[in-house]
């Protein structure tokens, strides 16, 4: 018998019983478009988060106080007291640190702004001029932080989209006065927007750092020095970011030589980039093993009528090896028949899940939206995976039906 005659038997065996063969794909399209749909988010989440952190600034590297852990994180970090701005302004060396383009030291705390009739609580940042080099902010409207604004410690402040659109709804905010715990500063400017994941990065309020620490949070190390929270380190290129981080831990390693072990973390955004993909991944993966329980289910459903395809055919299995079919030639229809409801079920699986992915995109999760990314190795996974289950589920039945006695098999009724 040719294989073209028992593909050409299999199709009759599917179309025989049409409504029963579209209830069995049934399991395999929600399957596979659970799986698509899902691997979708969580690789749109991945690479927006990524996209998010990247845009942070680029070639970073963060220096916190207090000893690194085994990753490179600590549990709390910020919370030392081992950072001064002299240890800022020493990294800009550039016969030390070559590597180093620019040098932002930073101070946080969160406190209640209040202009006029409005009010909110925010992030405040003590920044230094160089802080829209090195995070990559601009300007919306007025000036940013100027150094004569950090040496005379100047009550001035610059707005997060959030909060010059919280304060100032009519949108003239420039020039106008805000209330900070005790501090009366006066708006020099407003930032761009950068929404997204990292929304925060929009509600906050920057002074001159020298105000902060004179005015907010006097903030100091043990020897009476002011005190940082975070060095933010922009290097030349991506090449260099290792090298970089060897300048920065010997300037500092030379500058605290008191310590009794290293009182640093240096924390690169490779570094973040790296753990945040992991999660990410992890969480990825999850959803797709959610997915992958609706393919099983999907599988069984195959067996399932697969075997009560076989009672059914008995008869017919009879009268074919009876005028000469061969075992695997039953083995061959049967399996062709499962995997035919597996692939079928899964290509429309798969347009499922694009449309789902599509229809769910731009979707807004507060101040997330939804991006979920079908790439092409989801697509072939799908499909390669669709593939497997009939076979693997319908081995078992085109086993049993391949292996019935002919004589039997004739006088079944």
């Amino acid at each position: 018998m040719r294989p073209g005659d028992v593909f050409a038997i299999a199709l009759r065996g599917v179309a025989a019983h049409r409504m029963r063969s579209l209830l069995t794909m049934l399991g395999i399209v929600i399957g596979v478009g659970a799986v698509i749909s899902l691997l979708a988010l969580g690789t749109g989440a991945q690479q927006m988060v990524a996209g998010q952190i990247e845009g942070l600034g680029s070639n970073l590297l963060w220096v916190y106080p207090g000893p690194p852990s085994e990753m490179g994180l600590r549990g709390v970090v910020g919370t030392g007291s081992d950072l001064t701005l002299e240890d800022a302004r020493a990294l800009m060396d550039p016969e030390r640190a070559p590597s180093v383009v620019a040098v932002a030291p930073q101070v946080n705390t969160t406190a209640q702004v209040v202009a006029g009739g409005q009010n909110t609580n925010t992030f405040i940042r003590g920044v230094t001029p160089e802080y829209t080099l090195v995070r990559n902010y601009s300007l919306a409207e007025g000036d940013f932080i100027t150094p004569q604004h950090v040496e005379s410690r100047a009550r001035v402040a610059v707005l997060g989209a959030n909060v010059a659109q919280t304060l100032f709804p009519d949108g003239d905010a420039v020039g106008q006065w805000l209330r900070v715990g005790p501090l009366r500063l006066r708006v020099s400017g407003v930032l761009e927007s950068k929404g997204g994941a990292l929304g925060m990065e929009d509600d906050l309020v920057l002074v001159p750092i020298t105000t902060y620490q004179s005015g907010l949070a006097r903030q100091a190390t043990a020897g009476g020095e002011l005190s940082l929270q975070v060095i933010t380190v922009q290097v030349a290129d991506r090449q260099h970011v290792e090298s970089a981080k060897e300048e920065v831990r010997a300037i500092l390693l030379d500058r605290h030589r008191s310590a009794q072990e290293e009182d640093f973390s240096i924390i690169s955004q490779e570094d973040v980039l790296q753990i945040v993909g992991q999660v990410t991944g992890i969480f990825t993966l999850f959803l797709g093993a959610i997915a992958g329980i609706s393919l099983l289910v999907g599988g069984i459903g195959i067996m399932n009528i697969m075997l009560v395809s076989v009672t059914e055919r008995t008869r017919e299995i009879g009268i074919r090896k009876a005028v000469g079919a061969k075992r695997r030639h039953i083995m061959l229809q049967f399996l062709l028949e499962a995997t035919f409801l597996s692939l079928a079920g899964g290509t429309v699986g798969i347009l499922l899940g694009m449309g789902l992915s599509g229809l769910v995109s731009g979707i807004r999760l507060g101040e997330v939206a939804l991006e979920p990314t079908v790439s092409l190795p989801v697509v072939m996974l799908a499909f390669s995976l669709s593939a497997a289950i009939g076979i693997f589920f319908g081995f078992y039945p085109a086993s049993r039906a391949s292996r019935l006695d002919p004589i039997q098999a004739l006088r079944y009724e």
